[in-house]
C-alpha cells in the first residue's frame, strides 16, 4: 500500500533566557518595546507535521511519501529523512523561501516569546499530487495534514476529481479555518483524525453533529491523550485502544504525529484498525519518552517486547510479521 503524507516541513529554533521576560519590561513603555535576550542555548531540532509523521512510518518500514515545499536549506534534513526510509522525491524546493521555522525563546518562569515563519511552506499549494503518483506508480492513501491551506483544499478536491482515498487531518490549522472550509477538507474522508478538543470545534464550527459527520466520513479517528484513542463507524460499535504504559514522560510535542504514522503503517501493512490503533499509541509512547519529535529510536526486539505487554500475544505476532 503506497501512502502520501502532505504536510509542513520545519524546523524549530528553541532557545532558554535566565532570567524573566517580566524584569525586562517598562510599564509606561510597552507601545515601544526594544529588546534583546542574551541566551543560554539553541537547540535546533527537526520538525513539521508532514516530515514527522512520515519520519515514523519510515522507522516502521512502511517507506511513505512525502509531499510539501521546503527552502534550499533542506539538503541536510533531506539526508536524514532519506536515511531513515522516507521517500523524499516529491518535496519540491523553492528557489528563494527558506524552510519554515519557528523561533522561540524560553524564560526562567516559562514564559514564551516566538515566531513562526512559513517560507517554503506556502509554495506547497502549487504541488499537483498526479506528479507524485506518477512517480511512484500509484497512490492508495493521501494523508492531508496541517500545511499551508490553501494546499490542504487543493490536495483534498484533487483526491476526490481523481478518486484516491484520503485522510483528513486539520491539527494545527484548524484554530484559523472557517465552517465551509473544514467542511469542504472532511467532506468523503476515508479517516478524519483529530484530538477530543478539536473534535468538539470541528462540531462547531461545521455546524454538524458528531452522527452527521460519521455520515460523512468512512471512519472519525479521536486520539484521547493518556486514554488512548477511538474509532468511530456509523452504525457500528466504537474501537477503543488503550496507550501503552510510559516508561517516563520527557516531551509530549509530537505525540500525535506518532500516532498517525504508527496508525497509517497498520493501514499499509494491511492489519486490521485496532492493530494500526495499537501500533499508534505504542510509537506515540515512545516519543512522549523523548525530548524532541523525531530524536526516537525504534529497536524491534525493544518495541516489540513493550507492545506484547501492552496489547497481548496475538496482538504481537501479527504485527511481527510486519516490523521489519
Amino acid at each position: 500500500m503506497r501512502i502520501a503524507v502532505t504536510g509542513s516541513i520545519a524546523t524549530d529554533h528553541l532557545m532558554t533566557f535566565p532570567g524573566r521576560f517580566a524584569d525586562q519590561l517598562v510599564a509606561d513603555q510597552l507601545h515601544t518595546v526594544s529588546l534583546s535576550f542574551l541566551v543560554d542555548n539553541l537547540d535546533v531540532r527537526r520538525g513539521g507535521v508532514g516530515a514527522n509523521i512520515a519520519f515514523g512510518m519510515g522507522l516502521l518500514g512502511t517507506r511513505p511519501v512525502l509531499v510539501g515545499a521546503a527552502g534550499a536549506d533542506f539538503d541536510a534534513y533531506r539526508s536524514w529523512l532519506d536515511r531513515h526510509g522516507v521517500d523524499t522525491g516529491s518535496v519540491r524546493i523553492s528557489e528563494v523561501l527558506h524552510t519554515a521555522r519557528f523561533v522561540c525563546t524560553t524564560d526562567s518562569d516559562h514564559n514564551q516569546i516566538g515566531s513562526f515563519y512559513t517560507g517554503a511552506m506556502s509554495e506547497a499549494r502549487l504541488i499537483e499530487l498526479k506528479s507524485v503518483s506518477d512517480r511512484v506508480g500509484g497512490l492508495d492513501l493521501v494523508s492531508i495534514g496541517a500545511d499551508d491551506p490553501e494546499a490542504m483544499l487543493r490536495h483534498t478536491e484533487e483526491c476526490r476529481t481523481r478518486g484516491i482515498p484520503f485522510a483528513a487531518d486539520f491539527s494545527q490549522q484548524i484554530a484559523r479555518m472557517d465552517g465551509d472550509e473544514i467542511r469542504i477538507l472532511l467532506d468523503g474522508a476515508t479517516y478524519l483524525f483529530s484530538n477530543e478538543y478539536e473534535k468538539g470545534l470541528i462540531e462547531s464550527k461545521t455546524g454538524w453533529s458528531d452522527e452527521e459527520i460519521l455520515s460523512k466520513v468512512g471512519h472519525r479517528i479521536t486520539t484521547l491523550g493518556a486514554r488512548g484513542v477511538r474509532i468511530e463507524r456509523a452504525g457500528e460499535d466504537p474501537i477503543e485502544v488503550g496507550c501503552a504504559e510510559e516508561e517516563r514522560k520527557a516531551d509530549p510535542t509530537g505525540v500525535g504525529d506518532a500516532f498517525r504514522a504508527g496508525f497509517l503503517s497498520g493501514l499499509a501493512w494491511g492489519v486490521g484498525l485496532e492493530r494500526a490503533a495499537q501500533v499508534g499509541c505504542m510509537l506515540a509512547t515512545l516519543v512522549i519518552e523523548t525530548v524532541g519529535t523525531q530524536e526516537y529510536t525504534l529497536r524491534r526486539t525493544h518495541f516489540m517486547d513493550r507492545f506484547t505487554k501492552a496489547y497481548g500475544d496475538d496482538a504481537a505476532t501479527e504485527v511481527r510479521a510486519h516490523l521489519s
